[in-house]
């Protein structure tokens, strides 16, 4: 997952106390927006937390110790194994992956120009959000099924829309191929087992796993949709480098303490090489290997946020400043304002959005009156498309996603916290929208 908006600017402002941590996400949990929230703070090699609810019936109580899944952040870990490889020599990160797969194996290239390792990394490569033949038998857990053989398959049969290095779109494709082509050239049996012998074990993170030991699973939260029902455990195969990785708040400051301390550690080298910006993203946002870079050029901040069916994630950290922030939630509903918050206390906390329980169906020919391009900024466009009967939206440089209908024409995806009225001429047709993200709301025309 990732956020739609931008890190606004940072600001030099005080972290936010244990208490107003507390009451913060004491109202997102009594509210109906999550069971449970734990947050973890790094400030000046200092460490605490906070965290209120349940981790789920018959588990253990919710602390710093409670395993959550934390989806897309797995692709910081992917990052850093790449950096670290590049560091022992084992690779370079303008080495083609087709050098780091079987001997055969078909990857696309357009106008001459191959995928490369960095770019994988960086979202830059032209593969798309998801494979084209990804079609899981269970939708609850769509990533279990998809094996290398689909993988091969599809890069065999995909022709690129731009030629990689063009621009970025988010692409659980890419970094998933990533964390596989490393695993091949390390010679360890799978994603998560190199994840333990380069990142986990020497840092000494004990709660950071594919799969939770049975003798540890008391302490794995259970994961709820955006209406808090429960929903099953995600497991990735051939793409685990994109999202496979449950762990804890205390060991997710574990991880954000080293990205601190790039003079130090036994990742010093494969973390400094990581942190450098290396393109942009979107508007507002820069990219390194694996981490999103916002707050101002002057005063940058490292983050990425994660989701699965049941869990939301967020972790971000400040150099400049020495602090770091971990916020884990066992639903489907975004907790990155309380983590955007916590890190600069001048941008709001705004309640995610809570779907209706009682669905709406829109027909195909009212959904088809709102589809169109909107022009958010100058730079960036969100169009609106339909899918059979789904409507979705794709903002410029990122990937789509789908809108429920909360009436004919209000919409929402609780992920992000996106919620869209639009308003119709006097021939039906959409003429604007009104959109409503993280407490800022834009009126957006639809272009001709």
């Amino acid at each position: 997952m990732l956020a739609m908006s931008a890190m606004g600017p940072a600001h030099a402002q005080a972290i936010p106390s244990d208490s107003a941590i507390l009451a913060i996400i004491k109202t997102r949990v009594d509210s109906g927006r999550a069971p449970g929230i734990v947050v973890g703070i790094y400030e000046h090699g200092q460490r605490r937390y906070v965290s209120y609810g349940s981790a789920g019936p018959g588990r253990a109580p919710l602390d710093q110790h409670t395993f959550f899944e934390i989806g897309s952040i797995s692709k910081t870990f992917t990052a850093l194994l790449l950096a670290d490889a590049a560091t022992r020599g084992e690779v370079r990160l303008d080495q083609p992956v087709a050098d780091l797969l079987p001997p055969g194996t078909t990857v696309p290239q357009k106008d001459g120009k191959p995928i490369t390792l960095e770019l994988l990394s960086t979202h830059r490569s032209g593969l798309p959000r998801v494979p084209g033949n990804m079609v899981p038998a269970n939708i609850a857990d769509p990533y279990v099924d998809y094996d290398t053989k689909r993988l091969y398959a599809f890069l065999a049969s995909y022709t690129l829309p731009r030629a990689p290095g063009d621009s970025a779109e988010y692409s659980n494709l890419g970094a998933g191929l990533l964390g596989h082509a490393l695993t091949l050239r390390s010679g360890m049996p799978t994603w998560g087992a190199l994840v333990a012998r380069r990142i986990t074990g020497p840092l000494g993170m004990r709660e950071t796993v594919v799969d939770v030991p049975s003798s540890m699973l008391a302490r794995l939260a259970a994961g709820h949709d955006e209406k808090l029902d429960t929903v099953p455990a995600w497991h990735l195969d051939a793409l685990a480098g994109a999202g496979a990785l449950r762990s804890t708040a205390a060991d997710m400051l574990t991880y954000l303490a080293a990205e601190l301390d790039t003079s130090n550690g036994p990742l010093k080298k494969a973390i400094a090489l990581g942190r450098p910006p290396r393109a942009t993203f979107a508007p507002g946002l820069r990219i390194a290997l694996g981490w999103l870079i916002g707050g101002t050029a002057e005063h940058p901040i490292w983050w990425h946020n994660g989701g699965t069916g049941g869990f939301r994630s967020f972790v971000a950290f400040d150099p400049n400043r020495q602090v770091a922030v971990v916020v884990l939630a066992n639903s489907a509903l975004s907790p990155d304002d309380i983590g955007l918050h916590i890190m600069n206390p001048l941008l709001p906390i705004v309640m995610p959005v809570v779907p209706p329980r009682t669905r709406v169906t829109v027909v195909a020919e009212d959904l088809d009156r709102l589809v169109g391009e909107y022009a958010m900024t100058p730079a960036m466009t969100l169009t609106i498309s339909r899918v059979g009967a789904v409507l979705y939206g794709q903002a410029t440089g990122q990937g789509r996603f789908p809108l429920s209908a909360a009436s004919p024409t209000r919409f929402v995806f609780p992920a992000a916290g996106i919620d869209i009225d639009f308003h119709l001429d006097t021939a039906g047709r959409a003429r604007e929208m009104v959109f409503r993200q993280g407490g800022g709301v834009l009126t957006i025309q639809r272009r001709p």
